[in-house]
Order: C-alpha cells, then sequence, then structure tokens
C-alpha cells in the first residue's frame, strides 16, 4: 500500500537522503558488514501480483551479526522491530521516526527503516542474543522472526539456504496469486452472469446495484514458515474494462482480507481513505455514488475488509451508517462517455480501470 497523503517518491527521495545522512555523519552509526541478506517483497514482472512477505521470514544468526533487506518491488514496505509491548504504530509514525541503516536492535530499542522500495536495502545489527520480531508497518500481514544465538551455538541454516528458500517461497506467493488472479475475474464474470438480469428491472436490485460486476483486488494470508505470516495480494481491476447502458450501476467489490483499494475516478484526493462527500450509503451498507459527466471526481474511500475477530476489540456492524469498513461500492452512470478510474493507493503498480457508457 502507498501513502498518497504525501508522494511515494519523494518518500523514497527523504528515505535515501537520510541514510546517506546517516553514513557520512560524524555521530552515524557505522554498518556492519551483514552476515545475511535477504529480501523484503516479491513481485510479478508487471508488478500485479504482490508477495507481502519477509522472504525467508525466519532466520538464524549469531549475536553481533547482521541482516541486510533488499527491497525490490514497487510497493513499498518497512523493516521493524518494535520494542517488547510497544504498541504498533501507523507507519508514518513509525517509532516514531526512522533510525539509520546499520542501528542496533535489542530489547530496549525500536528499530525502524521507514518506507523503502525500488532497490533500496537497510541493515540491522543484532548486539545480543534473543528473538526478535520483525514487521512490516505497512502490512498488517508481513511478520518475521530473527533468532539470534550466541558465539558458542551452531547456527541451523546459511545464506544458501535462505537463498533457496526466498527462491522458494517467492514462487509458491506469486503462483498463488495467478491463481487468485483467476479466481477473481471468475467470481465477478459469475456475478455478472448470476445478477446481469436484475439490470433491467432496478426495482427488484438492491439500491440499483447492477450485474456489472468488478473485483477490486483479491488476496490471502498465508504461513509460509513457522516464523510469521505474509500476504498474497492481487494489486489489479479483475473485470476492470467493461462497458454498460446510460443509467445502468457498476458495483466493485475488495476481495482481500486484509490489503484496502480505492476506485477513484477524476481528481485524486489529497487523503483517499475517507469517501468523498457525494457519496452515500445504501441499506446494505454498500457505499454509492452518482456520475452525470466524464471527468467528474468521486472517490470511494479505503474498501476494505473488517479486522478479523480479536479479543479485546469491539464488534463492528455491517452496514453501520457512515460505514467504518466496507468492501463494497457502486456507481451509477448518467450520461455516455468514457469513465477513467484508479486505485488511488496502487495505480503506480498499474491498477487502473475504465467504464465505457453507452447510451
Amino acid at each position: 500500500m502507498r501513502c498518497r497523503l504525501i508522494s511515494p517518491r519523494f518518500l523514497l527521495v527523504v528515505s535515501w537522503v537520510a541514510v546517506f545522512a546517516a553514513l557520512i555523519a560524524p555521530q552515524a552509526i557505522a554498518v556492519a558488514v551483514a552476515q545475511v541478506q535477504v529480501i523484503a517483497g516479491a513481485q510479478s514482472v508487471d508488478m500485479g501480483h504482490q508477495a507481502l512477505a519477509f522472504l525467508p521470514n525466519e532466520l538464524w544468526i549469531h549475536s553481533g551479526e547482521s541482516v541486510t533487506w533488499a527491497f525490490p518491488t514497487g510497493e513499498i514496505h518497512t523493516v521493524t522491530f518494535l520494542r517488547p509491548s510497544q504498541v504498533r504504530p501507523p507507519f508514518q509514525v513509525g517509532c516514531p521516526g526512522t533510525t539509520p541503516t546499520g542501528s542496533p536492535a535489542t530489547a530496549a530499542t525500536c528499530v525502524n527503516s521507514g518506507i523503502l522500495a525500488g532497490g533500496a536495502s537497510y541493515t540491522v545489527n543484532f548486539p545480543t542474543a534473543g528473538n526478535f520480531k520483525l514487521v512490516c508497518l505497512v502490512h498488517s500481514n508481513m511478520t518475521g522472526v530473527v533468532h539470534v544465538l550466541s558465539p558458542a551455538e551452531t547456527l541451523p541454516h546459511d545464506q544458501a539456504f535462505y537463498n533457496r528458500e526466498a527462491r522458494q517461497t517467492r514462487s509458491e506467493l506469486l503462483s498463488d496469486g495467478a491463481r487468485l488472479s483467476s479466481r477473481g475475474t471468475a467470481i465477478a464474470e459469475r456475478t455478472f452472469r448470476e445478477h446481469g438480469e436484475n439490470e433491467k428491472d432496478d426495482e427488484g436490485d438492491h439500491d440499483g446495484a447492477s450485474g456489472n460486476a468488478v473485483t477490486v483486488g483479491i488476496g490471502e494470508i498465508v504461513a509460509p514458515s513457522g516464523g510469521g505470516t505474509s500476504t498474497v495480494s492481487v494489486m489489479r481491476f479483475l473485470r476492470g474494462q467493461i462497458v454498460v447502458h446510460v443509467g445502468q450501476t457498476v458495483e466493485w467489490t475488495n476481495l482481500d482480507p486484509v490489503t484496502p483499494h480505492t476506485v477513484t475516478f477524476g481528481t485524486e484526493p489529497a487523503n483517499p481513505m475517507p469517501a468523498s462527500p457525494d457519496v452515500t450509503a445504501d441499506s446494505d451498507g454498500a457505499r454509492h455514488a452518482v456520475l452525470v459527466a466524464p471527468g467528474l471526481s468521486t472517490n470511494s474511500g479505503f474498501l476494505n475488509q473488517e479486522p478479523q475477530e480479536r479479543i479485546g476489540l469491539p464488534q463492528q456492524q455491517p452496514g453501520a451508517v457512515p460505514p467504518t469498513y466496507e468492501t463494497r461500492f457502486r456507481v451509477t452512470f448518467m450520461s455516455p462517455g468514457v469513465y477513467k478510474y484508479i486505485c488511488a493507493l496502487h495505480d503506480d503498480l498499474g491498477m487502473k480501470g475504465t467504464v465505457k457508457v453507452i447510451p
């Protein structure tokens, strides 16, 4: 996911500037030579399938050694080690802030790379033995662990093993992405076939929702090892190029269990999280907008699932007004033309679509 409150390119530049400044400043932390090198995230060639994963997500090293994570994807990630019992902060806040590459991770410190992507790297040193949980502050189900042993203990794996694990897990996750993409397309097509006749009689439909269905991404949470969890996310509108008639309604549904998306027409808002003021809630809780001409703006706000059920969390009511979590967005088109839209979070990965409206 990208933070559109600030340009991701600007943030990436800032992150690199911070790293280089730390390296040349007199008080900078010396970067130890990394004994283990791994990656944060993987993607398909077209960037449409994203493995939101540390590859691999479980490591064993000796105290005093370091680990370097490379960030090869267009999607942003963080490498973050929070203090024990520290409340998880938003990724924009961090520890607060970021720490220089080469920073030591201890039970008393928080270490945070800040958001990185596109070939950047970040190193963490582990001066003392212990077990350290690794998280990405951008993606809540992207976790791992680093086991730091005393120098007298034998390490169970070497760099060659981690390289093989990373390649194998990457291949498995991206293959899952291809499978999910086919499934998301099939679900949208099935919805179109089963409910397309309802467009002839909107009175029998849920607030005018049509059989013109689009899947707004799809994903799954997996546990590739005992070290943590990963997410496979398809960053695409499936059936994203459709043709409808004037007066018809298109329904977008996010099938990803954790990754939010938006459906954004026209001018992209500075903050895409809330729905734009013109958006209303249908009786079943779905968000709904009406566009009277091409070029006008509307924004669904974040479309995402409610957080997974956890003890201590308040129950979320489906269809709440205003909805706190919603997966569906409907738009009724009142005049012919070509209506282009994007996901404001992932358009740089190619998540774009078009609705062609004919008389």
